[in-house]
């Protein structure tokens, strides 16, 4: 099984290694061959959306799935939510049935607010995380702006910085606390299960 997964960027790809570890952990024997590929800022929409997945599907070095994975927040007001994210890189790329879209809601970093304690760590802050689940986390102030702030407010003097930090703050966590929280992170991470054709996660 070879899964290409299209990413926006930095963040998702220190991501990388973690995922593979906690897929290697349930699939084993099955684990797919898994390509992440960055586009440095947001993924294709529209015609090119359409265009890169058949080209992965039918090309020279052929994939048997496409998952794209956006942030709601891509720098543009294309989407509201993760459901019409969806919905719309669907719609761009048609009634293809090894396409699979995918969607943090409202970016990345809600994936990793269930790590709140090593984040205070990291940052040398004791301010509280923010109320309610991460994927709601929101108001104004996503969850990427969230990290940011409790990083510079902090006393470690640095910024938040998607390549150091994201690795720092998963490094030796069970990720199943986030896939507990997350039902956006579950339901990408179920996609690969399912093309494994192994058990989901519930």
């Amino acid at each position: 099984m070879r899964i290409a997964i299209l990413v926006e960027g930095a963040t998702e790809k220190a991501f990388e290694p973690i995922l593979r570890d906690f897929l290697e952990s349930r699939l084993q024997q099955k684990m797919p061959k898994l390509k992440f590929i960055p586009y440095d800022g947001r993924i294709p929409k529209g015609e090119k959306l359409k265009r890169s997945v058949e080209n992965l599907l039918t090309g020279k070095d052929v994939f048997n799935a496409v998952i794209a994975l956006t942030d709601v927040y891509t720098g543009t007001n294309d989407f509201q939510d993760a459901a019409e994210a969806k919905a719309k890189m669907t719609d761009w790329v048609g009634n293809n049935p090894n396409f699979y879209p995918h969607a943090a809601q409202y970016d990345f970093e809600a994936w990793l607010l269930p790590y709140w304690s090593t984040i205070q760590k990291l940052a040398k802050s004791d301010k509280s995380a923010p109320s309610g689940l991460p994927e709601q986390v929101n108001h104004g102030k996503s969850p990427s702006h969230r990290i940011k702030e409790i990083f510079e407010i902090g006393k470690c003097q640095n910024s938040y910085s998607k390549i150091r930090d994201v690795k720092r703050i998963l490094k030796n966590q069970d990720l199943m606390i986030s896939v507990n929280q997350c039902p956006e992170l579950k339901s990408f991470i179920n996609t690969i299960l399912s093309l494994c054709e192994v058990n989901l996660i519930q």
